[in-house]
């Protein structure tokens, strides 16, 4: 999770009634208010897709630097998930 800035910016997003409605419930039961918990996703998506992001251009890395797995290596890797 990133640690909480200390400058804060308001932003406008449009939610369907149905994710409007459930967001409020959540915010409701877990005494956090709507804010908290959009951070809060907010956060997991970018850590997420950060790392996501980051595998892929090393695999891309890999790749153009002509870092392959041999035949041998995958069909020992394929060997080890029957």
């Amino acid at each position: 999770m990133m640690p909480a800035s200390t400058s804060k910016e308001a932003i406008t997003i449009r939610l369907d009634h149905a994710k409007r409605t459930e967001l409020d419930e959540l915010a409701r039961a877990t005494s956090r208010d709507r804010s908290f918990l959009v951070n809060e996703a907010i956060d997991a998506y970018l850590v997420v897709h950060r790392w996501q992001v980051a595998h892929i251009q090393e695999g891309l890395r890999q790749a153009e630097a002509g870092e392959f797995a041999g035949a041998d290596e995958v069909n020992a890797a394929f060997a080890r998930w029957q």
